[in-house]
């Protein structure tokens, strides 16, 4: 798991808040909305004041992997920032109801210039960017048990819930399996064998699109090989 930082948003004071504000556009979405799509050539950015938005990318073959879940004070689309003119690379939905808030990247670059702490809250993100994709590559090498674990640690983390009887932590969020088996890098058949062999031992219990985890301590144990 990455460790977890300060966000785009929390990193700033509240007059360059409001200054992007300014700059850009607040929307409101509602939950399951494709605000950002794969392919386009359009060269905003996002920030994620409010809800969470997955990242998803569809292949030629037309599957559709979910790449990252992102949460609240999230910079989306930071590509816009360093690479203009290059197409998207996947498509942002919101998983939740959410506030967003869309900055034309021309806009956004005059602020960082003259707002030190919008830039270096820029670079703190594309820097865990980069943290978040070695991590996933060096990740693969191990089991897929251990990376389902971590992950949903780490979304017990992010956005858990205590569940009706206080017995464990239920990830706030839709997911279904082929979303874990993308986050987790491994098949949707997989996933669902490795839920079912722990749902027997009592460690999580699933319904429709939701896991609760229930035995965190062993999921630690195996995410870090035991």
């Amino acid at each position: 798991m990455v460790s977890r930082t300060a966000s785009f948003w929390e990193a700033l004071d509240a007059g360059d808040r409001a200054a992007l504000r300014r700059a850009g556009v607040r929307m409101v979405l509602e939950a399951d909305r494709q605000f950002l799509t794969q392919g386009e050539d359009s060269d905003h950015l996002i920030v994620l004041v409010g809800g969470w938005v997955k990242v998803v990318a569809q292949s030629h073959a037309g599957y559709r992997a979910l790449l990252a879940l992102r949460g609240p004070g999230e910079l989306l689309g930071e590509q816009a920032s360093v690479e203009r003119g290059r197409r998207r690379s996947a498509s942002l939905v919101t998983a939740t109801p959410a506030e967003v808030l869309n900055l034309p990247a021309g806009r956004f670059h005059v602020l960082a210039r003259s707002r030190p702490q919008i830039a270096a809250a820029l670079e703190r993100t594309l820097s865990q960017r980069l943290r978040e994709a070695d991590v996933q590559r060096a990740g693969i090498t191990e089991p897929v048990p251990a990376r389902l674990a971590g992950l949903l640690l780490d979304l017990v983390e992010r956005c858990g819930l205590p569940d009706a009887d206080g017995t464990g932590r239920r990830i706030g969020l839709s997911l279904s399996q082929d979303d874990l088996a993308g986050l987790a890098l491994t098949s949707r058949r997989t996933v669902s064998r490795v839920l079912e062999q722990w749902r027997a031992r009592g460690w999580i219990v699933t319904g429709r699109q939701t896991v609760t985890v229930r035995a965190v301590d062993q999921l630690k144990r195996l995410a870090h090989g035991g």
